[in-house]
């Protein structure tokens, strides 16, 4: 997630660090730690939401959701202008994935009407990476969280080992979800996003399912050269917040 403004560097900034302390701080994944069970969005619900699969007939609520400038921009695409770009976008980023035999990209729906106000997608690389959006009206009504931590409830039952999340420093809204799910603040680094183009520093949240729970997603931590951990610590000093 992100925006267009440009933002600081931060000013401790940690290129190198001992392989033995990173070792310690950033546990490996041990074998056997992703038994998962192979399938594909399952249909969810909970008291107040249906969570299920996007449909063709989906697309003029997939259009209000991807066109809208403000939902989308802390987001890495930019918004649709019209139908035939929400269109095609439909099938590259659902459509397409549930004729994969593993996934997680879900329809948001009230149960009221079961038309989408938005969507939580998890990758299925090795990040784990949890993403969700919501429509602006529906803000600040716990939509999120509840959708989320039912989604989540999935994942730890079908053996995904963990989930991340990460969030522009710029738009802490987003980390309080994160953090409401149960997520922890790991680490903040930057990045040139794109296709947006522009520096923007993130902060990585993870949360263990199915794996120790020290163990660190440390793929984001390893590629950048601007990389730290808020509070002016880092594992060049003996770090001990992780």
């Amino acid at each position: 997630m992100g925006n267009r403004y440009l933002y600081p560097k931060p000013s401790h900034i940690y290129s190198k660090c001992d392989e033995t302390r990173h070792q310690k701080f950033f546990p490996t994944l041990q074998e056997g730690a992703t038994n998962l069970k192979p399938t594909n969005t399952p249909k969810i619900e909970t008291e107040r939401l249906i969570l299920r699969k996007f449909t063709e007939k989906d697309l003029e609520a997939f259009f209000l959701i991807y066109s809208d400038k403000e939902v989308n921009t802390f987001l890495p695409w930019f918004p649709v202008k019209n139908q035939e770009e929400a269109k095609a976008m439909l099938e590259d980023r659902y459509l397409r994935k549930y004729r994969n035999p593993s996934g997680y990209n879900y329809a948001v729906c009230l149960k009221e009407d079961n038309i989408p106000i938005g969507y939580i997608n998890v990758s299925m690389e090795d990040s784990h990476d949890f993403g969700y959006g919501l429509r602006r009206e529906f803000w600040q009504r716990g939509i999120a969280t509840e959708a989320g931590l039912a989604v989540i409830a999935q994942l730890k039952k079908d053996g995904i080992p963990y989930i991340t999340a990460t969030h522009d420093v710029n738009n802490p809204r987003s980390g309080n979800v994160m953090k409401r799910l149960g997520m922890t603040y790991r680490y903040s680094y930057e990045e040139q996003w794109q296709p947006k183009n522009f520096p923007v520093t993130f902060r990585m949240y993870q949360l263990n399912l199915n794996v120790e729970k020290e163990y660190i997603y440390r793929k984001y931590w390893d590629i950048s050269d601007v990389r730290f951990v808020e509070g002016g610590k880092s594992c060049l000093n003996g770090l001990t917040g992780f």
